[in-house]
C-alpha cells in the first residue's frame, strides 16, 4: 500500500495520476461511479493497483469503496488485514441481508471494503446475477466511487459477467511480460460483452521494459 505508507515517492504520484486519468474520462464521457479493474493473466499486479488506486481516491476525500470480486484468488482482505468473510458471496446468495455489515473500515480515511467472502462453486453465476445487478446499482447511488477487483479476464469469464453494468473497466498489463495475444484475447472478450473500456494500465514499466527513444525520461 505504497500510496498510503510513503505518499511522496514516485510510485505513489504514478497512482495519483492514473486517478487524474479515471477523473478525466469521467469528466469527458459519463460520470464514472463504479470502475473494474481486471488483466489479461495472473500476475500483472490488478489488486495491487485496485488498492493504491482507491487509496488515491480516498486521499481526494472521495467516499471510496472497494469491492473484492475475486471470489477465486481474493486478496483484498489480506491487504486491508479483515477476515475473509462474510463477505460479498454471501450477501450474494443471500445469508447476509444486511449490506452494511459487510462493509468495512480501513486504517485508510474515506476508504471502506467489502470482502470476497467464502468461495463459492459457480463465482461466474453469482457476479452475473440479479442481486450483483442490484448490488452494483445500490453501491453507486451511495458512495463517490467503487472499484472492483476481479479475477483475469481471459483465465475466467468473472469479470466480463460484471463488466457490462459497471460505468467503465481497465485492464492492467505488465511491461515486458503480458503476452499480446492475451490482451488481444482480453480486448475480444471485453467487446463481445460490450464492457465500456477506458484503457490500459501499464505495470511495472521500468527503463529497461519501456525501451525506445522516451527511455531516457524515465530514468
Amino acid at each position: 500500500l505504497i500510496t498510503y505508507e510513503d505518499p511522496k515517492s514516485p510510485i505513489s504520484e504514478s497512482y495519483r495520476s492514473l486517478r487524474t486519468n479515471v477523473s478525466y474520462a469521467s469528466s469527458v464521457d459519463k460520470k464514472i461511479k463504479s470502475l473494474l479493474i481486471s488483466s489479461s493473466q495472473p500476475g500483472e499486479g490488478k489488486s495491487t493497483t485496485t488498492a493504491n488506486l482507491a487509496i488515491a481516491f480516498a486521499q481526494l476525500r472521495k467516499k471510496t469503496l472497494l469491492v473484492d470480486a475475486d471470489l477465486r484468488k481474493p486478496v483484498q482482505h489480506n491487504v486491508f488485514g479483515h477476515p475473509r468473510g462474510p463477505g460479498l458471496s454471501e450477501y450474494l446468495i443471500g445469508d447476509v441481508s444486511d449490506l452494511h455489515s459487510i462493509i468495512h473500515t480501513t486504517k485508510v480515511e474515506n476508504l471502506s471494503i467489502i470482502t470476497a467472502g467464502g468461495l463459492p462453486p459457480n463465482p461466474s453465476e453469482l457476479l452475473g446475477s440479479d442481486a450483483m445487478s442490484k448490488l452494483i446499482d445500490k453501491l453507486e447511488a451511495e458512495w463517490d466511487i467503487v472499484l472492483f477487483d476481479s479475477p483475469p479476464i481471459v483465465a475466467v469469464t468473472d469479470a466480463s459477467m460484471i463488466s457490462s453494468e459497471l460505468d467503465a473497466i481497465a485492464l492492467v498489463v505488465k511491461a515486458g511480460q503480458t503476452e499480446r495475444a492475451a490482451v488481444d484475447r482480453a480486448l475480444d472478450t471485453i467487446k463481445n460483452v460490450k464492457a465500456p473500456l477506458i484503457g490500459a494500465i501499464l505495470n511495472g514499466a521500468t527503463q529497461e521494459s519501456l525501451g525506445g527513444k522516451y527511455a531516457y525520461y524515465y530514468s
